[in-house]
């Protein structure tokens, strides 16, 4: 029976454990306690990472960044000392190709193998294994990882033999996500401006060619940070604004790497830093509307 570690679970680890969890023995570790008692009696929790990942043949971790990525592996709790020769870490967080091309140098000296397989979809898709999950594995170790992999996707492609290769293809997916956001921000506040009603205005757009998923999935939460008693602060967050932050810095600083002009990428970047800079860094994504339009 494969047993299968899940780190993290947030927004998107926990609905990728209990997804798992029909398929698989699946332990489950969150840094935040709270987060564990959100689990169903088919994942087994742990009050330690070092504890969740004995006896697993895969890790599954889904952090928001380097600095979390570094303590899970290295840190006083860190899973790297523990690990069994031979063990693999699915690394579905994205965290850019330099980081995880390191992270590949120093889990191979521990005899640890790495598939970079960052997702995306939400996590509703998440809990019902509906995901993109784009892998950069070497190819006997992706072929080892295939039900697991297919377990969490609807849509599963092994975009290139080496660890990085998923953060490049996730990079290119965040660029387009990050903009399509940021356009469809845009586009309601303005369609408030000029006096149309913004849920028709959005049903009458995920009707046409402006149609995107992002539109379609954000335009609701966009509207409700307007109409709402609570206002954006009382949007259920389902991304938080300061990860487009992360990703669009990754986008940005990448593109620069390749010598590649993305002023799309970087005009949307700076809706994300202006909305972190008012303090919305923990609101849900949808609500950098308020940064367009803040009334």
């Amino acid at each position: 029976m494969t047993t299968i570690a899940v780190l993290g679970l947030g927004a998107m680890g926990l609905p990728m454990a209990e997804n798992l969890a029909e398929s698989f023995t699946v332990h489950g570790y969150d840094i935040n306690p709270t987060r564990s008692e959100l689990l169903s009696e088919a994942v087994v929790p742990f009050s330690s990472a070092r504890q969740a990942v004995k006896g697993a043949n895969y890790v599954l971790l889904a952090v928001r960044n380097y600095a979390q990525l570094d303590e899970v592996l290295h840190g006083d709790d860190g899973i790297l000392e523990v690990l069994p020769r031979g063990a693999a870490i699915i690394l579905t967080s994205t965290v850019g190709v330099e980081v995880a091309e390191a992270a590949d140098l120093q889990l191979s000296v521990a005899g640890v193998e790495l598939i970079d397989a960052p997702v995306s979809g939400g996590p509703a898709r998440a809990r019902t294994g509906d995901l993109l999950v784009v892998v950069g594995a070497r190819p006997e170790v992706f072929e080892a990882a295939k039900p697991v992999l297919e377990a969490m996707s609807s849509t599963l492609v092994h975009v290139g033999d080496t660890p990085g290769k998923g953060q490049a293809m996730k990079t290119v997916n965040q660029l387009l996500c990050g903009v399509h956001i940021a356009a469809g921000a845009e586009a309601l506040a303005l369609a408030k401006r000029l006096g149309l009603d913004m849920q028709q205005c959005l049903e009458a757009l995920m009707a046409g060619a402006a149609a995107s998923f992002m539109l379609g999935d954000r335009g609701s939460r966009m509207i409700e940070g307007f109409t709402g008693e609570d206002g954006p602060g009382g949007v259920e967050v389902r991304s938080r604004l300061d990860i487009f932050v992360k990703d669009m810095g990754i986008v940005t600083s990448t593109a620069k790497e390749a010598q590649l002009p993305v002023p799309l990428a970087a005009a949307a970047q700076q809706l994300y830093l202006l909305g972190q800079g008012l303090g919305m860094e923990a609101y849900d994504d949808s609500q950098v509307i308020r940064v367009v339009s803040p009334k």
